[in-house]
C-alpha cells in the first residue's frame, strides 16, 4: 500500500485526501464507515486484511429503504418471526474476505438490538437474528448499507425468496467467446491451409477484423479474470486469476503490436480459442459445485422419524413422508421440524437454535409456532402448516457452530499453498520468457509466458478436497450416517479418543425386559405414570411407554424434564415424579439394583422403581472389540453401576463412570480435550449437549423417534450402528485419496510445465489441459471414493 492510499479501500486518494485520526480516506463514505467501526472497538476489521473495504461510489438516500417499514414486505421477507424476535437473510454481493465475515458476525457490536449474525461466504449471505423492537428492519438493511455491505433486495426476494437462483452472466461470456473464435479461427484458415501469409490488402484486413474482435473478448469475457486480479492486487493479495489474466493481457498486447506494426496476425486465434476453452472449464466447475450443495440440502435427509397421530394412534412416520395438514406429535426436547399450528397441549419452545435467543416462549393451542423450536415442556400436538423443509433444519444445523476448531483445516493449508504456487508459477513463467528472449526468439518466449500461466493452474489442487470429502458425506448419507459438513470429516480422521453414553446410546431404548418392584400400582397410578414417560424423550421413559402401550393417559399440569435427572408433572392435583433415586427418593439411591431402575413417587410418596434390564444393540459386541484396538475408549453413563461386570469385558476399569451428571460430562470431556485428547462423544443428544459442544466431534444416534440434537456433528440410524467402525474408517481413508488427488494434481502440473517451458505448448492447448486436470482429479475423486465405500462399508 502506498502512501497516498485510502486505508478503507485501497484507492487512490488523489491531490487533497481526507484526514481523520491522521489516516487517509479517498471519500467521505470510506471516512464514515472507518469512523463507525472505531467508535465500536473493531478495528480489527482492518487486521485480518489490508484495505479489505469497497469504495462507496454514491451514498443512498435516507428515503430509500422505506418500503420496509411495510408490514406486508416484512412479513415476506422474514424467515422466523416471534414476539420481539425476528431472523432473516440476505445476500450481499460485495463479501469478499475474512475481514467481511469478521465484522458481519459482530454486527451486534454495532447495535444492541441485533441477538446474533452468521455469514455463509460461498453463498455470499449473512443470516441476522434481531429484536425488532430495539431496532427495525429498515435501520438494520440501513446499517449494513452504512458500512457498504448493501443487500440485495428486490422483487425476485419478496416473491420466491431465491435471491440469486439463476446467473446466465458466464453463459453469456462464453457465448461471445465461442462467437468470436469462430469467426477468428475462419479469417485464419487461409494461411493455415497456405503455410504462409496472404497477400497484404487482404492479410492485413483479417488482421484487424480478428483484432477488432478480441475487444469483447479480452473486456468482456476475460474481464472476470482481469478485475478479480487487480482488485486483489490492490489489497495485497495474490489469487489464482493472477496468472490467467497476466496470460490473457500478455497475448492482447502483443497482438497489438503486431497488428499495428504490420509484423503479423498477432495472437487473436489463440486468445480466442484459450477463453473460449477456459470459460467452457469454469461453468463446468460451478455446475459441479452446484450439484454438490443441491445434494447437501436435499438429498441428506436426517435420519430421523416424527410421531404422526393417525386417528389418535401414534405411529413413526418418516419425516419426509409428512405432509400440510398432518398431526405430528412432539415429546419434551423434541425439536420441530416444520411450521404449524399448536392444536393440543401447552409449550414452552426454545428457539436458541434459530435465533440464539434462549428464553422459552410459551404457545398455547392455536399459536403458530415454527421449524427449528425445541419443545421444552410436555408433549404437545400440531397440525403442519408449511412443507417439511429439509434444507431449512439442514441449515440451521450448519449455523450452529459453537465449538472453535482445534487444527488447522486443510482448507486453509491449500488456501496458503496456492497463494505460494501462483507466486511460483509468475516466476517461472517470466524465467522462460526471459530465457528464451536471450535466444532471441521472441515469438517463442511470448508463447512459453502464456503457456505457463495458463497450464499452471492450482484449481485441481483446490477441488480435490471439496469433491472428494463432499463425495463421502454423500456416501455416508446414503449408508446411514449424516455429517453437518465435510470438516466433520478432517476432524475424524484426527480423532484419538471415543468417549460412550450408554443408555440410548450403546443399549436399545425399545427391547428391554422391564417389571417393577414395590407396592402394587392402581389403575389410576399407571395412567398417571403413562402419561408421564409419553411426554419424555430420555430412552428410560421411553421403554417404560412402550412397556405400557395399551395404557390411555390422563392430563397432566405442569410438567418438567431436568436433564440427568427426571421428571415431574401434576396429574388431576396429585404430584407426580419419576427419575433417579436421588432424585425422586432425596438422595436415598440404592446403587445395588442389578439394571437401570426408574423409581416413582405419588403425592411425595415413594411407590418403588421400574427395574429395566438392558438390550444391547445388535453389533455391540463387535464395534466395541474393534474400536477397542484403535481408540483410546471411556464409557459415562447415568445409570448406576449394576451392568459394571459386563461392561468391562469391552472398556478398561478405570475407563468406566457412572452416576454421571450431564454436568460431569461435559467437565470430564474438556478435561480429556485439555490433555490433548482429539475426543468423540457418542450419545443419545438428549443429556449429552454439555459433552457434545466440548468434543471435537459429535456423534448423535438417532432411533424411531425424532431425536435430533443442535450441538452435534454428525448423526447414525440406530439400524446403523454395527457399521460404526467402518464409517469412522471410511471418513480416515478417504483424506488418503484427497492425499493421492493432490499428488495427481502436481504431477499434471510438473509435467505441463516442462512441455511449456521448451514451446512446444500452444495457449490454446494449455487452456483445454487446464480445465481438463480439474475434470480428471474429480473423477479420480468420485470414483475412487466410491468404490472405497464398497470395499470398507458391509452391505448390511
Amino acid at each position: 500500500m502506498t502512501e497516498n492510499t485510502c486505508i478503507h479501500c485501497g484507492a487512490d486518494c488523489g491531490k487533497d485526501p481526507l484526514i481523520y485520526s491522521m489516516q487517509k480516506f479517498c471519500c467521505s463514505g470510506c471516512k464514515q464507515v472507518y469512523q463507525l467501526l472505531n467508535e465500536n472497538q473493531l478495528q480489527q476489521y482492518y487486521t485480518f486484511e489490508t484495505t479489505p473495504g469497497v469504495r462507496i461510489a454514491d451514498p443512498d438516500h435516507s428515503s430509500k429503504y422505506a418500503f420496509l417499514d411495510k408490514v406486508e414486505v416484512r412479513q415476506k421477507l422474514y424467515e422466523f418471526l416471534e414476539g420481539q424476535t425476528a431472523r432473516i437473510t440476505f445476500y450481499i454481493p460485495s463479501i469478499h474476505c475474512v475481514s467481511c465475515i469478521w465484522l458481519l458476525e459482530h454486527l451486534s457490536r454495532l447495535n444492541s438490538g441485533i441477538i446474533q449474525s452468521s455469514v455463509d461466504f460461498v453463498r455470499k449471505e449473512v443470516t441476522v437474528s434481531f429484536n425488532t423492537s430495539r431496532i427495525s428492519l429498515r435501520e438494520l438493511v440501513e446499517l449494513l448499507v452504512s458500512i457498504h455491505y448493501i443487500p440485495d433486495i428486490s422483487l425476485k426476494t419478496l416473491e420466491k425468496k431465491e435471491i440469486h437462483s439463476i446467473d446466465r452472466t458466464l453463459l453469456y461470456k462464453i457465448g461471445v467467446a465461442g462467437f468470436v473464435f469462430g469467426n477468428v479461427m475462419m479469417y485464419s484458415l487461409p494461411e493455415y491451409f497456405n503455410g504462409k501469409p496472404l497477400g497484404d490488402s487482404l492479410g492485413t484486413f483479417l488482421h484487424y477484423i480478428s483484432f477488432i474482435l478480441a475487444f469483447p473478448l479480452v473486456f468482456y469475457s476475460g474481464s472476470d479474470y482481469i478485475i478479480s486480479a487487480s482488485k486483489n492486487l490492490r489489497k495485497g493479495i495474490i489469487n489464482i486469476d493472477l496468472p490467467i489474466a497476466l496470460g490473457i493481457l500478455a497475448l492482447f498486447f502483443v497482438t497489438c503490436y503486431e497488428v499495428f506494426t504490420s509484423r503479423g496476425p498477432g495472437y487473436s486465434d489463440t486468445l480466442a480459442g484459450f477463453l473460449f476453452f477456459l470459460l467452457i472449464g469454469k461453468w463446468y466447475q460451478s455446475k459441479t459445485y452446484q450439484s454438490l450443495s443441491f445434494d447437501r440440502d436435499y438429498k441428506s435427509y436426517f435420519p430421523v422419524a416424527v410421531t404422526k397421530m393417525e386417528n389418535g394412534i401414534p405411529q413413526s412416520t418418516l419425516l419426509e413422508d409428512i405432509t400440510v395438514g398432518d398431526l405430528i406429535m412432539l415429546r419434551s426436547k423434541e425439536l420441530i421440524p416444520a411450521d404449524g399450528i399448536l392444536t393440543e397441549g401447552s409449550a414452552l419452545i426454545d428457539y436458541s437454535f434459530v435465533t440464539g435467543e434462549s428464553v422459552p416462549i410459551k404457545k398455547v393451542p392455536g399459536d403458530f409456532v415454527y421449524a427449528g423450536g425445541i419443545q421444552t415442556s410436555g408433549a404437545i400436538t400440531i397440525r403442519v402448516e408449511r412443507e417439511v423443509k429439509q434444507s431449512h433444519l439442514t441449515q440451521l444445523w450448519n449455523q450452529n457452530e459453537p465449538k472453535q476448531a482445534t487444527f488447522r483445516s486443510l482448507t486453509s493449508l491449500i488456501d496458503s499453498i496456492s497463494v505460494y504456487f501462483t507466486i511460483t508459477i509468475i516466476i517461472i513463467a517470466v524465467s522462460g520468457f526471459l530465457g528464451w528472449m536471450a535466444k532471441g526468439d521472441f515469438r517463442t518466449a511470448i508463447l512459453v509466458l502464456t503457456s505457463v500461466l495458463i497450464v499452471a493452474c492450482p484449481c485441481a489442487l483446490a477441488m480435490s478436497l471439496p469433491f472428494t470429502l463432499g463425495t463421502a458425506m454423500r456416501i455416508l448419507g446414503t449408508k446411514g450416517m449424516y455429517l453437518k459438513n465435510i470438516r466433520v470429516i478432517e476432524k475424524l480422521t484426527k480423532i484419538d479418543t471415543l468417549v460412550f453414553d450408554k443408555t440410548g446410546t450403546l443399549t436399545k431404548p425399545d427391547r428391554n425386559e422391564i417389571n417393577f418392584i414395590g407396592e402394587k400400582l392402581t389403575e389410576w397410578e399407571i395412567s398417571a405414570v403413562k402419561s408421564l414417560v409419553q411426554q419424555s424423550a430420555h430412552p428410560l421413559s421411553q421403554a417404560i411407554d412402550w412397556h405400557l402401550a395399551v395404557i390411555q393417559p390422563l392430563t397432566t399440569t405442569g410438567f418438567v424434564e431436568m436433564s440427568g435427572k427426571g421428571v415431574f408433572a401434576t396429574v388431576e392435583g396429585i404430584a407426580i415424579k419419576l427419575g433417579s433415586a436421588a432424585f425422586v427418593c432425596e438422595g436415598q439411591e440404592n446403587s445395588e439394583q442389578p439394571s437401570s431402575c426408574v423409581y416413582i413417587s405419588i403425592n411425595q410418596n415413594v411407590k418403588g422403581y421400574f427395574k429395566i434390564s438392558n438390550q444391547y444393540r445388535p453389533g455391540f459386541s463387535k464395534v466395541i472389540h474393534q474400536l477397542g484396538k484403535r481408540f483410546d475408549m471411556y464409557l459415562l453413563s447415568g445409570d448406576n453401576d449394576a451392568e459394571k461386570e459386563y461392561l468391562l469385558n469391552y472398556f478398561e476399569k478405570d475407563k468406566i463412570f457412572f452416576n454421571q451428571q450431564p454436568q460431569q460430562k461435559m467437565e470430564f470431556i474438556a478435561r480429556l480435550r485439555s490433555e490433548g485428547r482429539q475426543v468423540m462423544m457418542t450419545g443419545d443428544g438428549l443429556n449429552d449437549s454439555g459433552a457434545f459442544m466440548q468434543s471435537d466431534v459429535a456423534l448423535s444416534i438417532a432411533d424411531d423417534i425424532y431425536h435430533f440434537s443442535p450441538a452435534g456433528d454428525a448423526i447414525i440410524e440406530a439400524s446403523q450402528f454395527h457399521r460404526l467402525t467402518a464409517f469412522i474408517g471410511f471418513a480416515r481413508k478417504s483424506l488418503i485419496i484427497v492425499k493421492v488427488s493432490f499428488g495427481i494434481s502436481f504431477l499434471y502440473n510438473i509435467v505441463g510445465l516442462t512441455i511449456a517451458l521448451t514451446g512446444h505448448l500452444s495457449p490454446v492447448v494449455a487452456a483445454v489441459l487446464m480445465p481438463a486436470s480439474s475434470v480428471t482429479v474429480v473423477a479420480f475423486s468420485t470414483f475412487a471414493t466410491r468404490l472405497l465405500a464398497r470395499q470398507m462399508i458391509p452391505k448390511n
